[in-house]
């Protein structure tokens, strides 16, 4: 799924330049763009009183965003069992292309503090993850 970002002044700093902790906001954008794409949006999961966690983020910076430009973030469902899911994230400068950060973030599924297998809790649920597990680009729903 493509999700886009118009870089604000407040995220850069002296230079003009994203400041580094911004990428991992645009990636919870992405995230939650994506959930509710699928029909599970954060808001449905959490009167369910189902959440989902970060427990691992990793990012690689390789090029610089800067005020003004544009971010396209190409947030991927890499793995996802029913306890836990790998969302990828490739972020590029819509203007030029260049990938500008790659990242992964890893969140488990929590129902009132326990761990839980969607899978075997909320079939409905879980069955609207399957067909977007490894799908990049613009999601065709």
């Amino acid at each position: 799924m493509i999700y886009k970002h118009k870089v604000q002044y407040y995220e850069t700093d002296k230079m003009q330049v994203v400041h580094h902790s911004n990428y991992i906001r645009w990636m919870e954008e992405a995230r939650v763009e994506f959930l509710e794409k699928i029909g599970a949006s954060f808001v449905s999961l959490e009167e369910m009183g189902i959440i989902s966690p970060v427990t691992e983020v990793n990012c690689r910076y390789e090029n610089m965003m800067r005020f003004g430009d544009t971010a396209e973030i190409d947030a991927c469902l890499e793995e996802f069992g029913g306890v836990k899911m790998l969302v990828s994230y490739t972020m590029r400068n819509a203007e030029t292309g260049e990938v500008c950060c790659e990242a992964q973030s890893r969140h488990c599924f929590l129902e009132n503090g326990r761990i839980i297998n969607m899978k075997k809790k909320h079939p409905e649920i879980y069955a609207k993850f399957l067909p977007h597990i490894g799908e990049h680009g613009e999601m065709k729903l």
